[in-house]
């Protein structure tokens, strides 16, 4: 079926594309030329290309990372039942009723921690430590600076304020 019909088709488009020309020869206008998918040179890059350098040979063995607990399964492990754990808490305090201040000291602590690695996965996925090893050391401190001064805001908002479940409830109330 695809063999019968890949022939009409090839021939129709070079039809148009011929009819296209003709008609835009005598419109003495430049013919339109598209594409499906197409790059621009005018997209600037977020960072610009690292520096190319090649190290090693084509038979030499992949590097082996030292073992670390932290940073395998466990890591994984514990990132899945901290997102689990958000779920419930969540809803906790909205659905029985009582809003409790311990309940949203640990309610803002998960968040904080689950933001707080979800920003190191970006920073891992997209500032590779080989090629840019100053920078990524750099995003790396700041995102510990947001996290204290973001967990510092949350410590000042329980006590000093409503807390985060009252807030939540007012704003969904008003």
């Amino acid at each position: 079926m695809a063999s019968i019909v890949r022939p009409s088709l090839l021939l129709r488009q070079t039809a148009l594309a011929s009819r296209c020309a003709a008609r835009n020869a005598f419109a003495k206008q430049p013919a339109m030329r598209a594409a499906a998918l197409h790059t621009s040179n005018r997209r600037s890059a977020i960072l610009p290309p690292g520096p190319q350098r090649i190290e090693g040979g084509v038979n030499d063995p992949a590097p082996v990372p030292e073992p670390n607990s932290a940073h395998g399964s466990y890591h994984w492990t514990f990132e899945r039942l901290l997102a689990a754990g958000l779920v419930p808490l969540t809803v906790a305090p909205f659905a029985a009723g009582s809003l409790n201040p311990t309940m949203d000291a640990i309610l803002c602590g998960t968040v904080l921690l689950h933001s707080h690695l979800g920003f190191q996965q970006v920073l891992i996925d997209y500032i590779p430590k080989k090629r840019y090893p100053g920078l990524r050391k750099a995003f790396w401190w700041l995102l510990n600076a947001a996290t204290v001064t973001v967990g510092v805001g949350l410590y000042e908002f329980e006590t000093n304020d409503v807390g985060v479940t009252e807030a939540i409830r007012r704003v969904w109330t008003a």
